[in-house]
């Protein structure tokens, strides 16, 4: 880091290496003269490159003449000095105080769901043995499309034999296939006639569906089971070496494209929820997201109640990559109704003191201040403050507690995080 006062042609220049802490650069210069000067910060890394210059900078010939110009800083204005070197130590973020639409909301829990065009299960198409081709082959486990999950083997079963009827089958078509062979070359010659050919023909059809039937996914070791699609396995209704009868479900597959969310709300709020403008849910632990930012939309809204079913349950389409497992809850806020414009910070910039919120405000790089808020509504992680910030100061969202503990300490706390 370069630092230069210049005037006119001239100037003095003084250059730091390296940082004297992580992020931090203290070069020093002795101008010889008062007057106005420009002042320009060079910074030079392997990744960086920056200037930065500032002109009109007054250079006092003395303290006495700097503080008759400038005036003297309180002595105890009830400000936080939190120093950028503390900041850097620290997860450590503001955000301007920006004026939006808000909602007003439902707060409120929903569940996760998976859609029913996500899943599919499998059932046997034939009687007999279950086998798992894999030892591994548990709930939860990623499957490839195609993959061969099971089979069911009938072999052994005096009734129900699916190689016996397999073997039957063949040789039924090869019969109505050779008859269907010699019938169509004699109506062609027109020697026999057309309803005695489609007779024969419709007799191989028959045979011809019934052995590819029976046939398809059938190896020695009995009929296969494989994946339809990529996916997981949600649920194994068997277990390996169990016998299933034909038609018995034995896997489930979902593929978790699409994911539903199903809201339960009070009858209190049926009016609201016929003019449903978003719906703000948690994708993931502490992260918001919304219908609106994904392109998701609501399904349908409940409209009855029953003794043993008494909220009303809106159920939601969810085009986004949910991290929590389905049928766990997550928190919810339905918006309805009419927008305001409103003053609106990150929820994450509050501190709650026994139901009382406060924010930490900036007001210069170093100077910081904590001041009481009133809040109102919620959207997702933003929030309406009435009164206590104005649009476009800055407020702290993360490593606002820390600035707390500075103004009781003078410095942060000591397990900060260094970057």
């Amino acid at each position: 880091m370069t630092v230069s006062l210049i005037k006119g042609e001239t100037g003095i220049r003084n250059t730091a290496e390296a940082p004297d802490s992580p992020g931090i650069f203290k070069p020093t210069l002795q101008p010889k003269a008062a007057g106005n000067y420009q002042l320009v910060f060079e910074l030079k890394t392997p990744t960086v490159t920056d200037r930065i210059v500032i002109d009109q900078v007054t250079v006092y010939a003395t303290l006495e003449d700097a503080i008759a110009a400038l005036g003297t800083a309180e002595a105890d204005d009830g400000s936080i000095t939190f120093l950028k070197e503390q900041a850097w130590k620290i997860d450590f973020q503001t955000a301007k105080v920006v004026e939006k639409e808000i909602y007003e909301t439902i707060p409120t829990s929903g569940r996760w769901k998976v859609s029913p065009s996500d899943y599919q299960t499998l059932i046997a198409t034939t009687s007999g043995k279950v086998n798992f081709n894999s030892s591994n082959l548990n709930e939860g486990i990623k499957v490839q499309k195609g993959q061969l999950l099971m089979s069911v083997s009938s072999a052994g079963l005096t009734s129900n034999n699916l190689s016996a009827e397999i073997r039957k089958a063949k040789a039924d078509f090869d019969q109505a296939s050779l008859e269907y062979e010699r019938k169509k070359q004699l109506f062609e010659s027109k020697i026999v006639p057309k309803s005695e050919f489609e007779q024969v023909e419709q007799k191989y059809l028959v045979a011809k569906s019934t052995y590819e039937t029976l046939n398809a996914g059938y190896t020695s070791s009995g009929k296969q089971i494989v994946a339809p699609f990529e996916g997981y396995l949600k649920s194994i209704a068997v277990d390996n070496g169990a016998f299933v009868s034909e038609g018995a479900s034995l896997v489930t597959i979902t593929s978790h494209k699409t994911s539903l969310l199903e809201v339960q709300v009070s009858p209190s709020y049926a009016t609201q929820l016929q003019n449903i403008h978003d719906i703000y849910y948690q994708n993931s632990p502490n992260h918001w997201s919304s219908l609106k930012t994904t392109q998701g939309k609501v399904l349908s809204v409940g409209k009855e109640v029953e003794s043993d079913q008494p909220l009303l349950s809106v159920f939601a389409e969810i085009n986004d990559v949910v991290e929590m497992p389905e049928g766990s809850f997550t928190e919810v806020q339905i918006a309805f109704g009419l927008s305001k414009s409103a003053a609106v910070i990150p929820e994450s910039a509050l501190l709650e003191d026994y139901g009382n919120y406060s924010v930490i405000v900036e007001l210069s790089g170093e100077s910081f201040e904590r001041r009481a808020v009133r809040i109102g509504r919620r959207n997702g992680e933003e929030v309406e403050i009435l009164d206590g910030v104005q649009v476009g100061e800055v407020v702290v969202t993360r490593g606002a507690y820390q600035v707390k503990m500075a103004s009781m300490s003078g410095q942060a706390p000591a397990h900060g995080h260094e970057h």
